[in-house]
């Protein structure tokens, strides 16, 4: 590599005079010289996209590989991409991974295994790749996917939208439901903070919803185009939402309904107590915020 790096330098350099030179002959040679000097130079640089050349074949004859580094942050900014390459790694199947590591978020749920490898390997469409987990000195982690260059439009084109978009989905459907109620609180203006949250561990599903069967499918039908309708939303430039009126006395079933819903999508539910916004101003500042 170090024969390779001088190589780099020699032709580096070597240009570098051919510029020199010829600005050097514009003002000093007279014309029957400058032509005969620039037909020289020509050559000399002929010679050296060769040399270019040759230098890139080996280099990719020796070192095949491509490096791209994702990582946790960029410009003090979160990277989505990690988040979602990491949750993509962590689903992918244990059987044959010799390192696992076990956890148990929950007391009443079962023991879930990942991955606890510094290096995984994956393969898309026939074209091997390697994922590998950096540390900086400074803490910083990175993934970094290594590939063959002959992979290189594969990958970047649609291996590298594949793993993040599967992983934003993964990271979707185990998302733990939460509620949210807004604070009453007098201060709640001053801190930001008028949300405050518990874990929705609600049984409601459709499945054990008593009600009309072909109602109940209309719903669903509908809850689901509404969940992959958000590129017709805004191609038609309305805003992505969907709203449903339940009405009706005590223990008629309204709120088992808005909890089989936030199940079916696992969307997290808002509670709203309306006596606790005493302005408009107090609503653009949540809705600033939670954005």
């Amino acid at each position: 590599m170090m024969m390779m790096g001088d190589t780099f330098g020699t032709i580096g350099s070597s240009m570098a005079s051919l510029f020199f030179i010829w600005a050097t002959v514009q003002q000093i040679f007279p014309n029957h010289l400058k032509i005969a000097i620039k037909d020289f130079l020509l050559s000399s640089f002929q010679q050296f996209c060769f040399a270019q050349r040759v230098s890139d074949y080996f280099t990719n004859l020796f070192s095949p590989y491509v490096d791209i580094n994702f990582p946790e942050s960029d410009e003090y900014r979160l990277n989505h991409a990690f988040s979602a390459i990491e949750t993509y790694l962590e689903s992918k199947a244990t059987d044959k991974s010799k390192h696992l590591k076990g956890s148990q978020l929950k007391e009443n749920k079962g023991l879930v295994l990942k991955r606890d490898e510094v290096k995984i390997r994956d393969e898309y469409k026939g074209a091997n790749v390697w994922w590998e987990i950096v540390t900086a000195s400074d803490e910083e982690r990175s993934y970094k996917l290594t590939f063959h260059h002959r992979a290189r439009s594969l990958i970047t084109d649609l291996y590298v939208p594949y793993v993040v978009q599967e992983g934003k989905l993964i990271k979707a459907k185990k998302q733990q439901t939460r509620l949210f109620t807004n604070n009453p609180s007098s201060q709640w203006i001053l801190s930001h903070n008028m949300w405050r949250s518990i874990e929705f561990d609600h049984p409601a599903s459709f499945e054990t919803l008593a009600m009309d069967p072909e109602k109940k499918e209309e719903i669903m039908s509908d809850l689901t185009a509404f969940t992959n309708g958000k590129d017709y939303y805004k191609k038609i430039g309305k805003a992505w939402k969907r709203g449903y009126l339940l009405y009706g006395p005590p223990g008629t079933g309204k709120s088992t309904m808005i909890s089989a819903m936030a199940n079916y999508l696992n969307y997290n539910i808002y509670d709203l107590e309306l006596t606790a916004i005493k302005n408009n101003f107090g609503v653009e500042e949540t809705s600033y915020s939670y954005i």
